[in-house]
């Protein structure tokens, strides 16, 4: 079977946690350099995909393919920033070496950074404006400075693909818009970037698609496609309002989500 190349494919894939299927039979591309928000109920299975996607978890059934090739075919092909809650920020490490951690692939076992390495990371830092912080602890940083940290550290790693999840969560202003900015350098860099958000006005206004689960695929496609009664419905149930201005709220019934 030929592939199209400069894209991510996910095949009739069952991904969970040992026995536990939490999502069911995903079948959807991604073209190359799209902008993807991942949308659905807290637990519904954004996080679960993100974890397949970089090959922190097995895919039950199906496969998941990049460029045509799995997963483990590609080297540092995909960075993924997971949600704040799920790292540990009392670690002993410098904003400098965190970032340089996204460099890791490139040095090998062992290896001094070399010239090259430290100009990346030189660049990452100052394009999410977290330069001056080089030498400062990560864990003395704000919410909002430690999310800037992470995504200078996905930039220094140069993927194809960036994974961000519920980056516009608990952050401050100006950290939305270094994140928003990211995002439109990356669209004219080529990088395809899906971002979980349960954000679905600014899903519907600055992503190029979206991808509608509730631990199956309810629809994917333009925003103006998903954005239906119906399929929010299926998505959100009781728990949506849709106000009369036309924008959509969802209420926080659920705990965060831990898959």
């Amino acid at each position: 079977m030929s592939h199209t190349p400069h894209r991510l494919e996910v095949q009739n894939a069952d991904i969970g946690y040992g026995d536990k299927t939490v999502l069911h039979d995903l079948t959807f591309h991604v073209p190359h350099g799209a902008r993807v928000a991942v949308v659905g109920p807290n637990g519904a299975g954004k996080s679960t995909l993100f974890k397949a996607l970089v090959g922190l978890l097995p895919v039950q059934k199906g496969r998941i393919l990049i460029h045509g090739l799995p997963l483990n075919a590609h080297k540092d092909c995909v960075a993924y920033i997971p949600q704040r809650e799920e790292v540990d920020w009392r670690f002993p490490v410098t904003v400098n070496d965190v970032v340089m951690m996204g460099r890791f692939d490139h040095q090998g076992w062992f290896k001094r950074p070399s010239r090259n390495d430290k100009l990346i990371v030189e660049r990452s830092l100052s394009q999410m404006g977290v330069a001056d912080l080089s030498r400062r602890s990560i864990s003395d940083l704000s919410g909002g400075q430690q999310q800037r940290v992470f995504l200078a550290r996905a930039l220094a790693q140069e993927p194809h693909i960036l994974l961000m999840d519920e980056p516009f969560t608990g952050v401050d202003v100006t950290t939305q818009e270094a994140t928003l900015n990211l995002l439109d350098d990356l669209r004219a860099a080529q990088v395809t970037a899906m971002i979980s958000t349960h954000d679905l006005n600014l899903a519907s206004s600055k992503f190029d698609l979206m991808l509608l689960l509730n631990h199956r695929l309810i629809a994917f496609g333009k925003p103006d496609e998903v954005m239906k009664q119906v399929n929010l419905a299926n998505a959100f149930g009781s728990h949506l309002t849709v106000l009369l201005d036309g924008s959509v709220v969802v209420d926080n019934c659920c705990p965060p989500e831990s898959n």
